[in-house]
């Protein structure tokens, strides 16, 4: 059997670029991925409508971070793309993050126009300020204004999103979409905002196009992979590896839940195919609650392509739901769910995983946080330094 530097566990941007980076450095790396295709989350194909799908939802790229764009784009090529999401409040279709613009179309001319100066005397312009923050002002005419787009931008969303309320999910998930108070109505503020000139399944095609790296697809990497707890040492194939393995799957089933199941969401999207165009842009949520939505938003594939089809196009319809690594929907965890508890559960997990000096874990389900894809780019190569 052919011997390797570095075993890595997952083929999506975790395992693929720590792959890659490794292997420039002349390791030699054997990729497990469980399922049929590289690229992770991130893997797109061209569906029978010829729009370019995002199988597990959208994915967009943006970053300032000159170390993720210099290294990502050694495999692909880049468009300009620049992310814009509306939203349906009180049936009225407003941008999203609520700004401005929003507040106009919400309470009119001159009502909006006295609600924006009062936001602005409390905050400034062009500033982001996270909902929670809004709520607890002193003014009160802001304190109304937050309480309007919490009832209407974050409460039901985030009840159909994580099965809990605003208040009880960890502050940094409401915080990740502030109040913009200026009239950007673009999603993200990065000053590099762009797609893959082919897709993202390309780029990671051309990424691990390297010699030193081999990829085994649709493996069940714990049922190769054995921790010993007692002896300190990870077993491959029932023999001792003394290389690093670097982990980038749930950790809990990694050790094969012996603390518990950790808590993760899912997702189920019913994929719809039509003729010509659906909707204003790439993005519209439904922060409505469950009994009128039962989704919280629809993805339209062809908004994120350089050359889009006129005539026919790919929405997703997309409906939260708990994690059942069992089930025949939601079987695919997305997001950590950030409870005191779960926080505390995966704490003990990691004090197994620190037991076993070679093992390293990696990404948004093994490190139990939220990573956008250029933070998971530098945090992969930030490992494979350390480990050089």
């Amino acid at each position: 059997m052919k011997k390797y530097d570095v075993l890595v566990v997952g083929a999506g941007f975790a395992g693929s670029v720590s792959a890659r980076a490794l292997a420039d450095r002349g390791k030699s790396v054997l990729i497990l991925e469980s399922r049929d295709h590289i690229g992770g989350n991130a893997y797109d194909f061209m569906d029978e409508m010829n729009v370019l799908q995002h199988k597990y939802g959208p994915h967009i790229f943006h970053t300032c971070s000159e170390k993720a764009i210099n290294f990502l784009s050694r495999f692909t090529e880049w468009y300009p793309y620049e992310h814009r999401v509306l939203g349906l409040v009180q049936d009225k279709v407003v941008p999203i993050p609520f700004n401005l613009k929003s507040i106009e179309l919400c309470f009119g001319e001159e009502m909006g126009r006295h609600l924006k100066n009062a936001l602005i005397r409390s905050y400034g312009t062009e500033t982001k300020v996270p909902i929670l923050e809004l709520r607890q002002s002193d003014n009160e005419e802001v304190k109304e204004l937050a309480e309007f787009i919490f009832e209407n931008v974050f409460k039901y969303y985030t009840m159909k999103q994580w099965d809990m309320t605003a208040e009880e999910i960890d502050p940094s998930v409401t915080g990740r979409v502030p109040v913009s108070i200026s009239y950007d109505d673009r999603y993200f503020g990065d000053y590099f905002q762009k797609m893959p000139k082919d897709g993202y399944t390309e780029l990671f095609k051309q990424m691990l196009n390297h010699s030193l790296i081999d990829v085994e697809l649709n493996c069940d990497a714990t049922e190769r992979i054995e921790i010993d707890l007692e002896e300190r040492r990870i077993l491959f194939d029932g023999e001792e590896f003394e290389g690093d393995v670097i982990y980038s799957g749930i950790v809990d089933g990694l050790f094969h839940y012996q603390l518990g199941e950790l808590s993760y969401r899912s997702l189920d999207f019913d994929v719809q195919h039509k003729d010509g165009t659906f909707q204003e842009c790439a993005t519209v949520n439904y922060p409505t609650p469950k009994e009128v939505h039962p989704f919280t938003r629809i993805t339209e594939f062809k908004y994120f392509m350089e050359h889009k089809p006129q005539n026919t196009t790919t929405i997703a319809i997309e409906y939260p739901m708990p994690y059942d690594r069992n089930g025949e929907k939601g079987n695919v965890p997305y997001y950590p769910v950030f409870t005191d508890e779960s926080k505390a559960q995966y704490e003990q997990y990691v004090e197994m995983a620190n037991r076993i000096p070679n093992l390293h874990l990696l990404g948004r389900l093994a490190e139990y946080r939220y990573y956008n894809m250029d933070e998971i780019v530098e945090r992969a190569l930030e490992l494979v330094e350390t480990l050089a």
